[in-house]
């Protein structure tokens, strides 16, 4: 247990899901009574799956379908409308050439209304690995190919109402061997950063795409700035 502030103050408490620490019912965290009575429970078997009773699609277009899910859940209680996103699995990868930049991209986002600074990143196609639509995406938004590669992780986007996932790669010593090759969509600018440069800018919070937050943070984990 971690306990912070004094008994004027609002005190905050580090609780694991295995383990309860009992104390005494005058402390509050955000105004709600402690239950100073909770068991410990088994990480096993405690969560059940719920059950899908009928779906309907609401919409099915190349860049969006939706559907409309009536689950049960193990409690017996039933939901009418669950909404669910199906994508299919996107990658993204963090490519490092081979003099030691860092590829970075700039380009506009619609829904958020701001031009992003991103990695290079994009959507598996029918048939593809992913190491193979991570290698092609790479190549078609910079033109730079080859370089060692691995897998850094693999992480949902919204596992709430998103059905895909998100496949990370590293990229290193990767070279130029070609233009870009953009979609009609696309309109990006491509940057190469230093390797502290990138660590700063993802210290500053200058990067705003948490599917792509998730892998620099991993990054630099496993290559530390020294």
């Amino acid at each position: 247990m971690l306990q912070f502030g004094n008994e004027n103050k609002t005190c905050f408490i580090l609780q694991f899901s295995w383990f309860a620490v009992p104390l005494p019912k005058s402390k509050r965290i955000m105004n709600r009574p402690i239950n100073a009575h909770l068991e410990p429970q088994s990480e096993v078997g405690q969560i059940k799956a719920w059950q899908t009773l009928s779906t309907e699609y609401l919409i099915r277009r190349p860049w969006l379908t939706a559907r409309r899910d009536k689950v049960e859940l193990p409690n017996g209680k039933i939901f009418d409308e669950y909404y669910v996103l199906e994508y299919p699995d996107w990658v993204n990868m963090i490519a490092v050439t081979d003099d030691g930049r860092m590829i970075i991209e700039r380009q506009w986002r619609q829904a958020l209304g701001e031009i992003s600074l991103e990695i290079p990143a994009g959507v598996i196609e029918k048939g593809e690995k992913p190491i193979e639509a991570a290698q092609r995406e790479l190549a078609e938004e910079t033109g730079f190919t080859g370089g060692t590669w691995s897998r850094l992780l693999t992480i949902a986007p919204n596992s709430s109402t998103m059905s895909n996932r998100c496949h990370c790669f590293y990229a290193e010593g990767v070279h130029q061997t070609e233009g870009q090759h953009l979609d009609a969509t696309e309109d990006l600018q491509v940057l190469f950063k230093s390797r502290k440069e990138v660590f700063d800018m993802l210290s500053h919070g200058e990067f705003h795409q948490a599917m792509m937050v998730a892998p620099l943070y991993k990054y630099f984990m496993l290559h530390p700035i020294r």
